[in-house]
């Protein structure tokens, strides 16, 4: 029997065809007719699998979980699940997989550019020497080597940003929820923000995690590179400690609007090295998103376990044989 699946990704209707094109008729992939809240309620009664927005536009609230009675399993093609309701999703027995680790080497690499980048100082430089200047004798970079580096979060990502920061002789140490069995030093989080020299966010976003960040309790003169969310970090706070020069610089790939709106003080901090959310977008986690997406897909059709559950449901998927259907 053919699963209908909506499709619910910011793309054009015939690129989601031809991505879940390789599943063939056991699938009958629909969109919602427009990209708004009532579309996708309307859309939602006949689903048995959604295919998650990872832009945030379009998520599963606990009005959306009671409009989707077939819906059977939801795989949201990023890390990230914000925006839809994990608790309402497990009461109704639906699991929700996302594509943990998938884009681990892509965000890893970027904090590990970012915090050099900052360390050397390279954007204040390349704009001295654009401006006409030739700042040797007191641009003030630093070196990397050597610094006391904090990875907040040790999922896959933390534990790549481990690896990347150990290997280049850095003294690194992690906070997570759950401590691993890792060759890193484990440290409770205010003790890890009141001695790194760089602190590293990759913690995902929940209740918990929000403002869990506060900068001015870091060392004079250290580095925040933020590859999590933007509500993780107090965002008073790192304005304020950005103008004092309390902390010597702030990487920030994410924010707490995004795109950052025009008058956001951060754009005029010469201390902060912005980027728009692109740490894990490369072609390599692409194709890997896209293999973990359609890999999960074929193993709910086929009764097989999916993985990277993150709502704590059985992972084997069972269909809704509802009243009417057979």
């Amino acid at each position: 029997m053919t699963w209908k699946v909506l499709a619910l990704p910011p793309l054009p209707e015939g690129a989601v065809r031809n991505l879940l094109g390789s599943l063939g008729d056991r699938v009958a992939v629909s969109v919602p007719a427009a990209r708004d809240r009532e579309s996708l309620l309307a859309a939602l009664g006949e689903a048995e699998i959604v295919v998650g927005d990872w832009s945030g536009e379009l998520v599963l609230d606990a009005e959306a979980v009671r409009s989707a009675p077939n819906l059977a399993f939801v795989q949201q093609p990023s890390v990230g699940v914000d925006g839809h309701d994990l608790a309402a999703l497990a009461a109704a027995g639906v699991p929700l997989a996302n594509t943990a680790g998938v884009s681990a080497t892509g965000v890893a690499e970027w904090c590990f550019a970012a915090a050099l980048a900052l360390s050397r100082r390279l954007l204040e430089a390349d704009a001295a020497v654009r401006a006409g200047r030739w700042p040797q004798l007191d641009l003030g970079p630093t070196e990397l080597h050597g610094s006391r580096v904090g990875i907040v979060g040790f999922g896959p990502i933390g534990e790549t940003c481990a690896r990347m920061f150990a290997a280049y002789g850095c003294e690194v140490s992690y906070w997570t929820r759950t401590p691993r069995e890792v060759p890193y030093t484990y440290r409770g989080l205010a003790e890890l923000v009141a001695n790194s020299q760089v602190l590293v966010l990759v913690i995902p976003l929940v209740e918990g995690t929000r403002k869990l960040i506060d900068p001015s309790l870091m060392p004079a003169g250290s580095l925040l590179v933020n590859a999590a969310r933007g509500q993780v970090v107090d965002s008073a706070a790192l304005l304020s400690a950005l103008e004092s020069g309390h902390l010597g610089g702030a990487a920030l790939d994410v924010f707490d609007t995004e795109p950052l709106p025009p008058d956001d003080p951060l754009r005029s901090s010469p201390r902060v090295l912005l980027s728009p959310h692109v740490a894990g977008v490369t072609p390599q986690s692409t194709g890997r998103l896209i293999r973990c997406v359609l890999d999960n897909l074929e193993a709910a059709i086929d009764g097989r376990p999916v993985t990277n559950v993150v709502n704590g449901v059985d992972p084997v998927v069972g269909r809704r044989f509802l009243e009417g259907r057979s």
